[in-house]
């Protein structure tokens, strides 16, 4: 029987010398047989791959990125394929805030907006190993990050860490803490772009989705929330029950299936917060190789994009050009725009306070309950 383990290599050299590690995590035997390897690099806190097995044993990766440290770099606005998000995920509205009386501003690099905190967001900056390792059950991967005062316009000092946890049950858990000296913004999220049947292996439409969400945050022509949480019900944001994410985006949504797509926040149904138990947030089945993939959380909500912007401007690891709907991604997290929306919860951080959210990414084969 294999147990999990860690693995530690070099994965290239940036610009000014400093290198960058990949991490290599497996499950061993799995509960089941199923084994499973994530792989993170130190750049950006990148989950570089993840390759599961299919219905039929085969094991294919199933998360999409570039093969190498170059393609990260040459590429570091867009499309942050397997990145951690920060300070704050998603867009703040005019690059600007208040906080106790005084003004940011933070980079505009979407539309007057900022989004994922400009181009020297935690995506984009060299993480620190600080602790990797393995026991029966699981292996593991504790990054640390120091963001200085001013980074990126935010205040205060914030000291991070990001552990990557993959079990033999086949869940792959990311787990961000975090802490400042002032009062600050810190919402952070996992980047992942996912096809369970293989990436590089065209689009991810033919998936199946449930969202476990009966509201939606209705948003502006910037993907901006308005501060209205709407119901779902008989919109084309209802995924209350399965539906494939083709037959959404054309039938449903057909005057933005050629804009972007689905780029939307939903309330995560259930109780949310630090020391919460995650809960479920979505459920998404692939009929073609019978992957599947639950995502759970303790955030209070998740943001699903269904990457309408892939142009073919971005090659990856199989070689094979990915363009729209060729994988799908889930961002738990806070809602975008929060510090302007005093009837979302709050993304301030204040001194003495713990920021500490996780996400778990549950892998298996099979049908899901329910379809």
């Amino acid at each position: 029987m294999t147990k999990p383990s860690t693995a530690t290599t070099a994965w290239g050299t940036l610009p000014d010398g400093r290198p960058v590690s990949m991490v290599t995590l497996t499950n061993g035997d799995g509960l089941n047989g199923e084994s499973i390897t994530a792989r993170i690099i130190t750049w950006g806190g990148i989950l570089q791959s993840v390759e599961t097995p299919d219905a039929n044993g085969k094991s294919a990766d199933i998360s999409l990125g570039f093969p190498n440290l170059e393609g990260y770099l040459a590429h570091n606005e867009d499309p942050h394929f397997g990145v951690i998000l920060g300070r704050v995920a998603n867009r703040i509205k005019g690059a600007s805030f208040e906080l106790d009386g005084a003004t940011f501003k933070t980079p505009v690099n979407n539309g007057a907006n900022t989004i994922h905190s400009g181009p020297g967001g935690f995506h984009a900056q060299l993480w620190t190993i600080e602790d990797t390792g393995a026991d029966d059950s699981k292996a593991w991967l504790t990054l640390a990050l120091t963001s200085p005062e001013g980074d990126m316009g935010f205040p205060g000092t914030v000291k991070v860490r990001a552990t990557y946890t993959l079990t033999t049950k086949g869940e792959l858990a990311v787990r961000f803490v975090g802490e400042t000296d002032k009062p600050t913004l810190l919402n952070m999220a996992t980047h992942a772009y996912w096809n369970l049947n293989g990436e590089g292996s065209g689009s991810a439409e033919p998936a199946q989705l449930r969202i476990d969400a009966t509201r939606y945050a209705v948003m502006d022509e910037d993907c901006v929330p308005t501060g209205e949480l709407a119901p779902v019900t008989g919109t084309p944001y209802d995924f209350t029950s399965f539906h494939t994410v083709g037959e959404r985006l054309r039938s449903s949504l057909p005057q933005m299936y050629w804009a972007h797509g689905y780029d939307t926040s939903w309330e995560i149904s259930g109780e949310w917060g630090r020391g919460k138990p995650v809960r479920r947030a979505a459920t998404l089945y692939d009929p073609r190789s019978g992957r599947q993939l639950v995502v759970l959380t303790n955030a209070p909500a998740m943001q699903f994009y269904s990457c309408n912007w892939l142009n073919g401007a971005y090659v990856g690891p199989s070689g094979r050009t990915y363009r729209q709907t060729d994988g799908v991604a889930f961002e738990p997290g806070h809602y975008p725009d929060s510090i302007h929306r005093p009837e979302f919860p709050s993304v301030v951080l204040r001194p003495g306070e713990t920021y500490d959210h996780t996400t778990v990414f549950r892998f298996s084969t099979g049908l899901p309950e329910g379809l």
